[in-house]
């Protein structure tokens, strides 16, 4: 049985409406299916707006879903509520993509890693200490941050006891949202490869949520690729990269810089991702779509699972 199973999950948000008119909804994410296994890491890719973090949220309830179910070892995930959410809570938990934002700056990094430690794990004030000083060094830190503020580190140190948090709890799996993001270049390839190692040892489940395909390849067994609030393609990572099935990932994967430059392959989209308020009948992607045909732009094509891929796409590739 997988750890985590999302089935048929949707978000959606009110939209302010005149009284006399009907009721309109955003759905930021929009009937989306995928399992994730204890030790997997999935990433998942899109545009800005296409529901990434939404859905990264909805996973660790910061979001109410509308529909659909979040399994975790078999307990909906989605419909807890009060104490049962308060237990379930423990296993899982969230990086978050701004370090700068993350971290209380009136709470000592103990404070700020106590807070999860006391919560989900009884044990006296030294012993918290005590693990609160493995969990930094563990990340790369000294025990002696523990005494100190947020405003005292750089950008990719508090990203590091972002993780440290995370991890405080022993979570089955975690959702990193866009972790690298806010980061120098410089910065970025040791937080990849730390969040890599960490997850090898502790075999924590980990979704990956990031805009960089090359990033994404790097760390990932599976690749979600979301367009409009759908999941358009899922595949292994290696070979979503090498043969990619629907036009949207065909696109992504041409807008990654090469050390060949070859600058005339890349496939550029035609107009803007539509408006989640009005989205498109029949394929989400057609209007941008290079190989839509007549049935596209009135028929929404199903999901086609051939072997270990899945695809929606009347002309796959």
């Amino acid at each position: 049985m997988a750890l985590l199973e999302v089935k048929d999950l949707s978000v959606r948000y009110e939209v302010r409406t005149p009284w006399f008119k009907k009721q309109r909804y955003l759905y930021a994410v929009n009937h989306v299916s995928f399992t994730l296994d204890k030790g997997e890491t999935i990433g998942l890719v899109g545009e800005s707006g296409c529901g990434k973090s939404t859905l990264g949220k909805a996973l660790v309830r910061l979001e109410n879903p509308c529909a659909g179910e979040i399994l975790l070892n078999g307990q909906d995930l989605a419909r807890a509520k009060g104490k049962k959410l308060r237990e379930m809570r423990k296993h899982f938990q969230m990086i978050f993509q701004d370090p700068y934002s993350s971290l209380n700056p009136r709470l000592s990094i103990f404070a700020s890693l106590d807070e999860v430690i006391a919560m989900h794990c009884r044990m006296p004030v030294e012993k918290r200490r005590e693990k609160a000083a493995g969990l930094l060094e563990m990340v790369g830190l000294t025990p002696e941050a523990l005494h100190r503020f947020p405003h005292q580190f750089s950008g990719g140190q508090r990203q590091r006891i972002g993780i440290a948090r995370a991890l405080a709890a022993d979570p089955d799996f975690i959702v990193a949202d866009e972790p690298v993001s806010a980061l120098d270049v410089s910065v970025q390839a040791s937080i990849v490869n730390l969040l890599q190692d960490i997850q090898q040892r502790s075999r924590t489940a980990l979704l990956f949520i990031a805009h960089d395909l090359a990033v994404v390849e790097h760390i990932s067994a599976r690749i979600l690729v979301m367009y409009l609030g759908h999941i358009v393609e899922s595949a292994p990572a290696k070979a979503l990269v090498s043969s990619p099935r629907h036009p949207y990932t065909e696109a992504l994967l041409s807008a990654v810089p090469t050390t060949a430059g070859k600058l005339t392959d890349r496939i550029r989209l035609a107009g803007d991702v539509p408006s989640p308020l009005n989205p498109p009948p029949g394929c989400p992607f057609h209007e941008r779509c290079l190989y839509a045909t007549a049935r596209c732009r009135v028929e929404k094509p199903p999901v086609t699972v051939n072997g270990d891929r899945s695809f929606s796409c009347w002309n796959p590739r």
